[in-house]
């Protein structure tokens, strides 16, 4: 009898540690990634009003979504939280969509009037540490939500790996402004980045991850 106990135990112990583990590599996972969108985001912000430049307003956009997205993963171990994924995917989408017209609008606007984004070094700086960054985190919040069957954050990481296709887009205006001083390829790189950022608006708003990476 107290072998069949302790037959009844073991399976157990097993089977907490393994749904704790999953848990606890997410919640690093998004850890970081929320200190790193936080920073991103206050940079490139900051580089877009004062450099006035529509590819960091694009850039910044984005990484206010991909901070939203990572809350939303972690608000799923937290018992007791009224927050859906589907109604968090929908705002996520519908602020992103908001963000498009504004993009948008600043682009052309700055191709009607041809304004001259100036020089940001900061900007250049943290598009830079995104093309770094953000496909280490996209490759290993994938492999993570393959193992652990966790849909919210394999949708977190392909918006992860966007927001590298959007730091690399915003580099290259940025650069060729400084180098070359072209100032209209700034707002063409904008403008490149808006398919992308509807992408992403419309998987979130369906609820899941878009095919773009």
């Amino acid at each position: 009898m107290r072998e069949l106990t302790q037959i009844g135990i073991q399976p157990s112990r097993s089977a907490v540690t393994h749904d704790l583990r999953p848990s606890s590599i997410v919640l690093w996972l998004q850890t970081i990634t929320l200190a790193w969108m936080l920073l991103e985001f206050g940079v490139s912000l900051y580089a877009a009003v004062t450099a006035h430049s529509p590819a960091m307003l694009a850039f910044s956009s984005d990484s206010l979504v991909e901070l939203l997205s990572a809350t939303v993963v972690l608000l799923q171990w937290i018992p007791g939280m009224p927050l859906s994924e589907r109604s968090a995917g929908r705002a996520a989408g519908i602020l992103l969509f908001v963000l498009v017209f504004v993009v948008a609008a600043v682009a052309v606007a700055s191709l009607i009037l041809r304004l001259r984004p100036e020089t940001s070094f900061a900007g250049i700086a943290v598009t830079l540490a995104a093309l770094i960054v953000m496909p280490v985190l996209a490759s290993l919040k994938r492999y993570e939500a393959r193992r652990s069957k966790n849909t919210a954050l394999a949708a977190d990481a392909t918006q992860s790996a966007a927001c590298a296709y959007l730091a690399l887009i915003a580099l290259a205006g940025l650069v060729i402004n400084a180098v070359f001083h072209i100032a209209w390829f700034d707002s063409v790189a904008a403008l490149a980045a808006i398919p992308i950022l509807m992408k992403e608006g419309r998987s979130a708003w369906q609820g899941h991850a878009c095919g773009c990476c």
